[in-house]
């Protein structure tokens, strides 16, 4: 893959925002870029997982915002879901589970850190909504490019 997060913040720095730092890798691919699908939970995945099984995700990245309430949002089930529609990665602004697991599949999974549990009952989501995370306005549509050193939103496809 031809990008290097540094080399993008260095050549296009009037046109990066950067997520911090306390992100973590936990899915089977460490490098990924795509455009941007975003998606608004309150603590219960189950629109994501509706969106994950019934979209063609070649070429995207689902950004995932659940305000950091401390229950998991993706774990193997949607990791199967995203991979089986060839999903980019998923970047969760929040928690994960099954990362034994998840880690063996061939696309990007990163979030904040894990939790075992997940919210029971089922409660609606947004798909396509503006999200800020870390500071960084967030739209679908945007881009996102992730490395070992960090990850990276434009507004524009870069490379």
């Amino acid at each position: 893959m031809g990008f290097f997060t540094a080399d993008l913040c260095d050549n296009f720095s009037d046109k990066t925002e950067v997520l911090g730092a306390d992100f973590k890798s936990f899915g089977g691919s460490k490098k990924f870029k795509g455009e941007v699908i975003t998606v608004k939970l309150d603590k219960n995945n189950k629109d994501l997982a509706t969106f994950l099984k019934n979209n063609d995700g070649t070429g995207k990245v689902v950004i995932v915002d659940v305000n950091m309430r401390y229950f998991a949002v993706v774990g193997d089930n949607l990791m199967k879901f995203a991979s089986d529609n060839k999903f980019e990665g998923i970047i969760v602004n929040g928690y994960v589970r099954d990362t034994v697991t998840t880690k063996e599949f061939d696309i990007g999974l990163i979030a904040k850190g894990t939790c075992p549990r997940k919210y029971i009952p089922a409660q609606d989501g947004q798909i396509r909504v503006p999200l800020v995370i870390d500071d960084v306005e967030i739209n679908s549509g945007d881009f996102v490019y992730v490395d070992s050193d960090g990850i990276v939103i434009c507004k524009e496809r870069l490379v």
